[in-house]
């Protein structure tokens, strides 16, 4: 059986953060979560904005440390994606945000489907896409 393999973009895990439940029950059935530093930068930049950084940085620590859960690098080979779904946007006049260009770009990498409530996702045809609406 094929594994369940996901990329939790950050208004996913936002969600999560916030109990939401059609994410929670999307992380319970993953077998594997992944995160690249793109989307760890997104956090962290988030998290210093609000005022409970310290609380954010412990819960995000705690959720990194699950045996379910690994960074993955941005390499060379994640910059010929990026080039990739770059350039595909770019030709159909649908341009994402270029952070979500480098997630779109690990998903493609890696093979796994990106877990998000970004609609622009859904845009990207080199990767599966769960979209997840914000309520």
């Amino acid at each position: 059986m094929e594994k369940n393999r996901v990329i939790l973009d950050t208004s996913a895990y936002s969600l999560h953060l916030q109990g939401d439940e059609t994410i929670k029950l999307a992380l319970r059935r993953a077998d594997e979560i992944v995160v690249n530093p793109v989307i760890l930068g997104e956090l962290l930049a988030g998290f210093r904005s609000g005022g409970r950084e310290q609380r954010n940085r412990d819960i995000l620590r705690k959720f990194l440390a699950s045996p379910r859960v690994r960074i993955v690098d941005i390499d060379e080979e994640t910059a010929e994606r990026y080039a990739v779904v770059t350039d595909y946007l770019r030709r159909a006049g649908s341009p994402i945000p270029t952070n979500d260009l480098w997630i779109a770009a690990s998903a493609m990498q890696h093979g796994l489907k990106v877990l998000t409530a970004d609609a622009h996702f859904l845009k990207v045809q080199q990767v599966i896409t769960e979209h997840v609406p914000q309520h």
